[in-house]
């Protein structure tokens, strides 16, 4: 991604970065609230298996779409 990129993003109306980040963070301060910092780390490491995971689904669902794409456009 590009600082280009950037101006591809649709405006969200009413969308508070701030307030969604202040949001983001305590709800995992609760989740993680007693956690040792082993467990701690053991939260992030799922969550970011789960992230890829996600993307990974997200990409597998898309790839017949591209493929379709690329099947229809015209032949140089």
């Amino acid at each position: 991604m590009t600082k280009f990129d950037w101006n591809n993003f649709p405006v969200i109306p009413d969308f508070d970065a701030l307030q969604t980040k202040a949001d983001i963070q305590a709800e995992i301060l609760r989740e993680t609230e007693g956690m040792t910092g082993e467990e701690v780390r053991e939260f992030f490491r799922q969550a970011a298996e789960r992230a890829v995971q996600r993307k990974t689904e997200k990409q597998t669902l898309l790839e017949p779409m591209a493929t379709s794409a690329i099947s229809m456009s015209p032949a140089k």
